[in-house]
This record gives C-alpha cells, sequence and structure tokens, in this order.
C-alpha cells in the first residue's frame, strides 16, 4: 500500500487577480450610473447603483460617500449619516464625508458632533469655505437650543416655539426640537398646529416613524389632554410610560388628568342629585387641578354657574368666555342670566353672538325675544309706574292705580315749591296713562308684545285722562 504524499501543484493566481479587476471595473460601471441618475435628480435609482457599487467592492470611501449624499437628498439623515462614518473610516482625509458627516449630524440636531466634523474639514483644508459656515451655523444651533431650554423655564412658550422654528430650519430632521415645539403650542393652545400632520411641525410623523418614541406620545397625549378629551389623553400617557417609566412630564400629566376627571364627575353626580353646595366645591376643587387646561376649566366655570346666585353665575360664565370664546353653551347660559336680571342689552349682545356662530331656529328665537325684551324695556315700564307685578289682575290694577292717583295727584300738593307740583303733576299724568293701557285688555296684550302703543294708533287717551279715572274712583 503506498503513503499518501502531498504533492505541491502550481496555483494560477491569475484569475483571481483578473475577478478583482472585474469587479472593481464593475463597481466604477455602478458609481457611473448612480452618479448619471444622480445629476437627474432621481436619487431612488442613485441610490441602487451606489448600493451596487458597494456590494462590489466594499472597501472604496468615495462609493459610501455618494450614497450618503444621494439618502441625504433622500431625507434619510439617519442611513446618510452611517454611510458617512463608514467612508471616513475608510478614509480618515476624505475631506467630503467629514462634511457630510457633519452635514447629517446637524440635520439630526446633534451640532456638537457636526461642529466636530467641520472642525476636522478646516484641519485637512483651513481654507474650506463651506466648512466655516457649517461651523457657524453649528454654534447657531447651540445658541438657539440654549435659549429655548432657559424660555421653556420660564414659561415663554412663545420665544421657544421661535426658537424651535430657527433651529429646525438648521436641522430639519430633529425629533426632539419638533416634539418641543409642538409641547409649547399645545400649551399655548394652538392644537391644530401642534397636531398637524405636517412633517416640519409635530409628532405624528414621529410616531409614524418610531412608535416607541415617548416624548411624541407624552405631546399627542397633551394636545388631547387639553382639547378636553381626557380618555384617551390618559391613554396616550400610559403608553408613554410604558416606553419610558421615569417620563416625569407624561407621569405628572396623567396625574392631572385622572384627577381632573374624577373631580368634574362628582361634581356631575352631585347636582344630579341637587346637592347643590356639593357640586359648587367639587367645581372649585376641579379648577384648582391645572390652571392650564383651558377647555375642560372652561367648562367647569359653566357647570358651576348653574349653582350659583345670577350675578354670580353671570361673573362665572364670563371667566368661561375668556378661557374659550367659542364656547356657545356659555354665552347661552350667561344670556338666559341677563334676560333674568332684565339686563337686555347684554343679552342681546350674547345672542346675536350665538346665532351668528349657529344659525338654528332656536337661536334666532331666543335673539328675537331678546331684542323684543330690549325693546319692551326702553319704553315707559306702566307696571313699576302703578307699582304691580307683570301679572297683576284687573282688580290689583284698578287698587294700583287709586292709591298712586292720590299720591300724586295736584290737590295734595298744592302747597309744595313750584318744582315738586311740577314732578307730580307729571307722575300724575303717568299714572293715568299707564292705567289706560293696562285696563284696557286689547292695549295691554299689545303693549305686553312689545307694539308702539304711540306710533301705530293704538294709544288714545281722549276722555281717559288721569282726571276722569280719578273722579271716576272717588
Amino acid at each position: 500500500k503506498m503513503a499518501a504524499v502531498d504533492i505541491d501543484m502550481p496555483v494560477d493566481t491569475e484569475p483571481q487577480i483578473r475577478d478583482q479587476e472585474d469587479l472593481e471595473r464593475e463597481a466604477e460601471g455602478f458609481k457611473e450610473q448612480g452618479n448619471a441618475y444622480y445629476s437627474k435628480k432621481d436619487y431612488s435609482e442613485a441610490f441602487n447603483y451606489y448600493t451596487k457599487a458597494i456590494d462590489a467592492c466594499p472597501r472604496n470611501a468615495s462609493y459610501y460617500g455618494n450614497r450618503a449624499a444621494t439618502l441625504m437628498m433622500l431625507s434619510r439623515f439617519r442611513e446618510a449619516l452611517e454611510d458617512s462614518q463608514q467612508a471616513v473610516r475608510l478614509d480618515d482625509c476624505f475631506m467630503k464625508g467629514h462634511l457630510r458627516e457633519g452635514k447629517c449630524h446637524m440635520s439630526l440636531g446633534n451640532a456638537m458632533a457636526g461642529s466636530r466634523c467641520f472642525q476636522k474639514v478646516l484641519e485637512l483644508d483651513p481654507s474650506n469655505k463651506e466648512a466655516k459656515q457649517e461651523k457657524k451655523n453649528a454654534a447657531a444651533l447651540l445658541e438657539y437650543e440654549k435659549m429655548a431650554d432657559f424660555s421653556f423655564e420660564k414659561r415663554d412658550f412663545r420665544k421657544v416655539v421661535y426658537c424651535m422654528d430657527r433651529a429646525l430650519a438648521l436641522a430639519p430632521a430633529c425629533h426632539r426640537f419638533k416634539i418641543r415645539k409642538a409641547e409649547c403650542l399645545a400649551l399655548l393652545g394652538r392644537y391644530p398646529e401642534a397636531q398637524s400632520p405636517l412633517p416640519y411641525v409635530i409628532s405624528y410623523d414621529i410616531l409614524r416613524m418610531d412608535s416607541t418614541n415617548a416624548d411624541a406620545l407624552y405631546v399627542r397625549g397633551l394636545c388631547l389632554y387639553y382639547e378636553d378629551c381626557i380618555d384617551k389623553a390618559v391613554q396616550f400617557f400610559v403608553q408613554a410610560l410604558r416606553m419610558a417609566p421615569d417620563h416625569e412630564k407624561a407621569r405628572l400629566a396623567c396625574r392631572n388628568a385622572k384627577a381632573l376627571k374624577a373631580k368634574k364627575e362628582e361634581g356631575n353626580q352631585a347636582f344630579k342629585n341637587c346637592n347643590y353646595e356639593a357640586a359648587y366645591l367639587l367645581y372649585t376643587e376641579a379648577l384648582a387641578i391645572d390652571p392650564n387646561n383651558i377647555k375642560t376649566n372652561a367648562k367647569l366655570y359653566c357647570n358651576r354657574a348653574t349653582v350659583k346666585k345670577l350675578n354670580q353665575a353671570i361673573d362665572d360664565c364670563t371667566s368661561a368666555i375668556k378661557l374659550d370664546d367659542t364656547y356657545i353653551k356659555a354665552y347661552l347660559r350667561r344670556a338666559q342670566c341677563y334676560m333674568d336680571t332684565e339686563q337686555y342689552e347684554e343679552a342681546v349682545r350674547d345672542y346675536e353672538k350665538v346665532y351668528q356662530t349657529e344659525k338654528t331656529s332656536d337661536h334666532k328665537h331666543l335673539l328675537k325675544t331678546a331684542q323684543m325684551e330690549l325693546k319692551k324695556s326702553k319704553r315707559k315700564d306702566y307696571y313699576k309706574v302703578l307699582g304691580v307685578g307683570k301679572n297683576a289682575t284687573e282688580d290689583e290694577i284698578k287698587k294700583a292705580y287709586r292709591k298712586r292717583a292720590l299720591m300724586h295727584h295736584p290737590d295734595r300738593h298744592s302747597g309744595a315749591t313750584p318744582e315738586v307740583q311740577k314732578e307730580e303733576e307729571k307722575k300724575f299724568k303717568e299714572v293715568g296713562e299707564a292705567f289706560t293701557v293696562l285696563s284696557d285688555p286689547k292695549k295691554k296684550m299689545r303693549y305686553d308684545n312689545g307694539h308702539d302703543l304711540e306710533n301705530d294708533g293704538s294709544f288714545d287717551g281722549g276722555d281717559s285722562g288721569p282726571g276722569n279715572f280719578f273722579f271716576q274712583f272717588g
């Protein structure tokens, strides 16, 4: 049996060398095609060909750099950042790679990292104008962040929004800036803007990209909370706390939302049970939970108005309207209080506001009724002249007339000063005028319905002067 021996066979390395050269040529071809698509702004196709070039030749820094540039044009900055970092790992002197890495850091809101990249470019090329400008932009971004932090602590939310707008112009893909801007818009009561689906503004797009983003969940919940959708808001706060158990803002907002809902419901139940004093106290306690929750607090003021005296109720309705000037129920409730206290001009103003907003037949009727009462209030109040109520009987009206006629009769004031005599004579005539109308069923009905008796010919003193009536009872 022959022993096995090792035999050195000649190895042909030429095919391997050719294969590598072929791959490099093929990669260059893919790169050129990618460049062509890039120049046509067809970035998706350019990305595909740069990827083929990388697959064929994964150690070439420029391929990663080109794909990074394409990803930046597609606003895929996180992927672009990875390609830029790989490019400079392969070639630390690749200036475009450092520049693109810095721009990606900036777009994502990391000004410090961006500044370091631009500094690296300036070390390689001290005269690089683009790197100098980008470094200035990084410094500006850091300053906007600092101003925003300071303004947020001072609760100057408008200033924070201003700073975040400027920051997002430099860092358009920064979720952190978008969320902070949205939070401040919510705190300012600008809920539609805070919840806008536009990617430049707020958390819907962030939630789509990252459902575990606790900050975005918190902001979405905050908007719902401030729009008085408390149950839905709590769901978002709870979800945010599941993702980030130490999220203090979500924890506080969740606690406030639950407390506010519970206290409001207790107040409503007390009102239904006719325990008005308890309802008043519960609504008052609910109002103290979160002064920033404008919509819920407006409802609480309006609810509290139902358990208070008329003038206090008007004040509570006014407080509700100051918080939410679109709150129709508060206008209606205040208008009714104005009607009950005979403040008809104010009632008309409120009903006009309601009717302009919601042109319903009910609102039109309420407005016309208030306008009629206002018109009636500007005439002589014959009931007041006689000192009787509007539901007085015929006998009560006659008795009141006799009493007032005797009180103001000129003979009783013959020894008074001319001024007093003149005033009493005037009152005596008004008493007769009032009796003329209120003792006649037709005239009384027209008067009660707001008709102007003097202008439509229904009022005719004739032989029914005050003297005649007086002597009829004499």
